[in-house]
């Protein structure tokens, strides 16, 4: 299949496989799911009555003052420890490079199928100016992502300041990046890059 070029009289020849996918909502859901819990912390921590530091003594007797209790460290008490206390735990969930590379082939898909893919010979800026960059981008509206074959300082710091524009390159490209903008841009290097990547 081709995928037209802006202010190019020729379109840009691209693999059916990545570029026109059949849409798995299950498998991108799965994927995305997993990468967002993956960034995850999981670092939420409680302390249990085995974790807290007091007397083991008891403090009553054992008849005639309600509720019979050894210390002062039962969860019923203030001060005491949590019952089922939380521990510290990873969320990350198992993903195959193949349904990784799958989801993102499907995702690509969709966005070439509902017109929210663009793709421009070129996309880089002689010096920071974020200007120059709104110039470029009129007529763009929502969440723009724009993807580049490497880094070029000059185009992210110019969308730094510019809200709802974000500029990663082919190796920062992730399935929630993706999902999330409504319009994408790519160079021709970056979708050659990119299928180099997902074949």
């Amino acid at each position: 299949m081709e995928l037209q070029v802006v202010g190019a009289k020729k379109g840009l020849s691209v693999s059916d496989d990545i570029f026109g996918r059949e849409y798995s909502e299950g498998l991108v859901h799965q994927v995305v799911v997993a990468y967002r819990n993956a960034g995850r912390a999981g670092t939420k921590a409680q302390k249990s009555r085995s974790d807290l530091s007091g007397t083991t003594k008891k403090f009553k007797k054992q008849k005639g003052g309600g509720a019979r209790h050894g210390d002062y460290r039962a969860p019923i008490f203030v001060g005491g420890g949590r019952a089922f206390a939380a521990r510290p735990r990873s969320f990350a969930q198992k993903v195959n490079k193949k349904m990784y590379r799958g989801a993102i082939q499907a995702i690509l898909s969709e966005l070439n199928r509902q017109g929210r893919l663009q793709i421009v010979e070129a996309f880089g800026l002689d010096k920071v100016g974020t200007k120059a960059l709104a110039a470029k981008l009129k007529g763009h509206t929502g969440r723009t992502l724009i993807v580049t074959e490497d880094v070029n300082q000059n185009l992210y710091l110019s969308a730094r300041n510019l809200p709802y524009v974000a500029v990663v390159d082919v190796a920062a490209m992730d399935p929630v990046t993706l999902v999330d903008a409504q319009q994408v841009v790519m160079t021709v290097d970056s979708v050659k890059k990119i299928e180099e990547w997902l074949k």
